[in-house]
């Protein structure tokens, strides 16, 4: 697929997943993809699909509503897409959730196939997982 395919590909993706439409987005990923986030933190590593799921659903018990990722910077070049982004969110303890990402996605067949996430460790694990 084109780069160009990639990235309306990855922008889907992260347009279900903002309005909690995570099954819908997780179909965009393929049954053997992988999930890795950055740091030391507990959510931190490498997840497959399922284990992502998981992750996903623990998240969400934590926060009221969805988790909003905001794009504002996308490249993309062969079967790689880079984002740029933003989130936020609230937690259900009343703490606000506003984090920067560096995504990275790599693509095969039209499905994503793993993602590596960037991000400030330190507020992700003040605020998901204390």
């Amino acid at each position: 697929m084109s780069a160009e395919a990639n990235k309306k590909i990855v922008a889907e993706f992260l347009k279900k997943f903002s309005v909690g439409n995570y099954d819908s987005a997780l179909e965009m990923m393929a049954d053997n993809g992988t999930w890795w986030v950055a740091g030391s933190m507990p959510i931190s590593g490498t997840k497959t699909k399922a284990e992502f799921v998981q992750l996903l659903a623990g998240v969400g018990e934590m926060i009221d509503g969805p988790l909003t990722i905001d794009p504002y910077a996308m490249t993309a070049e062969g079967d790689r897409v880079a984002v740029e982004a933003t989130s936020s969110a609230e937690h259900v303890n009343g703490k606000s959730y506003r984090n920067e990402y560096h995504f990275l996605f790599v693509l095969k067949g039209g499905k994503i196939s793993a993602v590596k996430e960037y991000l400030d460790t330190i507020h992700a694990n003040d605020v998901l997982c204390t």
